[in-house]
């Protein structure tokens, strides 16, 4: 495909035209007053708005400011939001709402939104209406545009809301500041096609949009100079990744391609629907010595009414013998997944096929949820909205279905040896470090910061239900 360069190298120069101009202000308030402007960004959601957000971190450190502690101490406060589960949004508000406080206390203060929730027409009135203390609004198409909007605000003094309703161009090569320096993301696709019934996924993040494979190469090469060794490759159906390049490119064969950068150690995905994972993607990473035995494939319900009321695309028996294919191929295979619990009209007996798919399947992990409404989706229409109580029941059959299989898994993994990426001190003990097997299980063993972004073998020694415990070899 010929991707329009000139109009992603403008709107690339244009924005650092204003990064510039922003800079310049805060030096000069640097002069003034030997302070440094603070900023403090906070992150809802899935790995593509910590993404996001990297993009957000580099584009104001390349204006000058530098990263505060705590929110309230900051000149410059970032909510980059989601929108998939009603309890995040209820966050953001209630995080606003402290916000208008602070605000009273330094006027000076800056308060900008963006992400998904900012798609949502509901949520502008919302923010309009009762948030008047915000600064900047905008949304997930025009992310690269922080800059520009924020000298807006300046110049005129007056909220910007600055929202699309459809995306535009796709703008390469954003600073990008990343929370660990041994591992990053990297967007391969932006927006879904699936229209799940209850997922808003496609309305705020629109529809599918593929990075040209170059882009991706030359953005992965440039990581694995910088002392990057585990990639992540991002997309909300990674398996449709190529589809309208125009190019003979599929997700598999651009895993190939990944698979050849040199410095590179470990390739992650997320996240793959069960609907078109290929054979060719099985063969990929069975034979990709860098691509982890992992994968993550949602397959939110186990019986066939409720997945077609999902629009899921597949059926209970058919999402089983894909399983079966990828542990035929690729036998010592982590699988993990997403399940809903209690969409509308769901039953205690449809629950029982989700169990069985549970039991059949023998996940490693799952991210488990009960059903919730996001207006503006089909399923937030329809009849039959599980009672609350109910919902819960059901949920907690799940959960005792799945925990003793990931129990019983991670005991079959004490006393053998793996290699672990050390990620960070652990929380709870700072004399241990925490990792993750290639398999993405986590595991806590002895250790110091030092070791920080190295691979280890370590022996397990012991195992909880979500995490295991080892020793350095």
């Amino acid at each position: 495909m010929e991707r329009n360069n000139n109009v992603s190298a403008e709107q690339l120069a244009r924005q650092q035209e204003f990064m510039k101009k922003i800079r310049e202000i805060n030096d000069e308030y640097f002069n003034r007053t030997g302070k440094k402007k603070s900023m403090f960004i906070t992150t809802f959601g899935c790995q593509m708005n910590a993404h996001d957000s990297e993009k957000l971190l580099g584009m104001l450190k390349e204006m000058g400011y530098e990263e505060a502690q705590e929110e309230k101490d900051a000149d410059f406060v970032i909510y980059n939001t989601c929108c998939v589960r009603e309890n995040a949004e209820n966050k953001v508000y209630g995080n606003l709402g402290y916000l208008k406080h602070q605000k009273r206390e330094n006027p000076e203060m800056k308060i900008a939104i963006c992400g998904c929730m900012m798609q949502q027409e509901s949520v502008l009135q919302t923010i309009k209406e009762k948030y008047k203390h915000v600064d900047m609004v905008f949304g997930t198409f025009n992310l690269y545009k922080l800059p520009e909007i924020m000298y807006i605000n300046i110049e005129t003094k007056a909220p910007v809301f600055d929202i699309w309703k459809e995306h535009k161009e796709i703008v390469e090569d954003l600073p990008t500041i990343r929370h660990f320096k041994y591992k990053a993301s990297v967007n391969i696709m932006f927006g879904c096609n699936n229209f799940c019934s209850y997922c808003i996924v496609p309305y705020v993040r629109g529809r599918e949009r593929s990075r040209c494979p170059e882009d991706i190469l030359n953005e992965i090469r440039e990581l694995a100079k910088d002392g990057v060794k585990e990639i992540t490759l991002l997309g909300q159906n990674v398996n449709s990744y190529g589809l309208g390049l125009g190019e003979d490119i599929t997700f598999a064969k651009l895993l190939r391609m990944v698979n050849e950068i040199d410095g590179i150690e470990r390739i992650r995905f997320m996240t793959s629907h069960p609907k078109d994972l290929s054979d060719e993607l099985i063969y990929a990473m069975r034979d990709c010595k860098k691509v982890c035995n992992h994968i993550h494939l949602p397959f939110q319900a186990g019986n066939n009414d409720i997945l077609k009321a999902m629009n899921r695309k597949y059926t209970k028996e058919q999402y089983l013998e894909l399983v079966e294919k990828i542990k035929k191929e690729i036998p010592d295979i982590s699988l993990t997944t997403d399940i809903i619990v209690g969409f509308p009209g769901e039953t205690s007996s449809q629950v029982d096929d989700t169990i069985d798919v549970i039991k059949k399947a023998r996940f490693n992990g799952a991210f488990t949820f009960i059903y919730s409404k996001r207006t503006g989706t089909p399923a937030a229409e329809m009849k039959n909205q599980v009672d609350e109580k109910e919902a819960k029941e059901n949920f907690n059959r799940v959960l005792d279905a799945l925990n003793p299989i990931i129990y019983e898994l991670n005991c079959q993994k004490v006393g053998k040896t793996y290699k672990v990426l050390a990620d960070d001190v652990s929380n709870g003990d700072k004399e241990y470090i925490t990792g993750r097997l290639e398999d993405n299980s986590l595991v806590h063993f002895k250790g110091d910061s030092s070791m920080i972004g190295q691979i280890f073998d370590v022996k397990i020694t012991d195992c909880k239900t979500f995490y295991l415990i080892g020793e350095r070899v």
